[in-house]
């Protein structure tokens, strides 16, 4: 069984636990940024939180645990923030799917330009046994959520949401922010091929 079949507990807290946790969590944040999940070791990431090995196991299961923690922390900021610009762009009025789609994913561009070094850290490859399934799991619901926006255009949503995961690889990479914006351009400029055909015929 690898280490990330199982679903991350809910972390074991209580409020004079949680300054430890979240220390630690900070430690293996830049453990793993600067050595790499699979160099980094939990020894090194007690000794940079000034934590004990037995506090680190008293609030995750591992080294594991932690990395996949982080992931789902920053997974949810990320989740806040395309929501947020969702709900902003159509209190603002706007009922184009493909205006709103491109709303939350500049601010999911600028929060991978925000935290670039966590948003690298998953993107690298160096992660847990079985994290690139998770990856791959989280995609396609991204996919699915891309889906409801475009209703009755699977397809449409498939190639916005490939299209959008490149980016975010070489907008992480790269860190250019005017990159991130000119690649919005183009996919707000994609449409079904069907809807393509009837503009030029009209």
């Amino acid at each position: 069984m690898s280490d990330v079949e199982h679903v991350v507990a809910q972390p074991r807290t209580s409020e004079r636990g949680a300054a430890t946790r979240s220390s630690l969590l900070a430690a293996a944040r830049e453990v793993f940024v600067s050595k790499g999940f699979a160099e980094a070791g939990v020894t090194d990431v007690v000794a940079r939180a000034d934590a004990s090995v037995g506090s680190l196991y008293h609030h995750f299961s591992g080294k594991a645990d932690l990395y996949l923690t982080l992931f789902e922390e920053w997974q949810a900021r990320q989740s806040q923030r395309t929501k947020q610009a969702a709900r902003a762009a159509r209190a603002a009025g706007e009922s184009d799917p493909m205006s709103v789609f491109i709303s939350a994913a500049r601010a999911y561009l600028d929060g991978c330009l925000e935290e670039r070094e966590v948003a690298a850290l998953f993107l690298r490859g160096d992660g847990p046994p079985g994290f690139d399934v998770v990856m791959r799991d989280r995609l396609r619901k991204w996919a699915q959520l891309n889906a409801a926006l475009f209703e009755d255009q699977p397809a449409l949503a498939v190639v916005i949401t490939g299209a959008l995961a490149a980016a975010v690889s070489e907008v992480v990479r790269t860190g250019d922010r005017a990159l991130a914006e000119e690649v919005l351009v183009i996919i707000g400029q994609i449409r079904p091929a069907a809807s393509a055909t009837a503009s030029s015929s009209g």
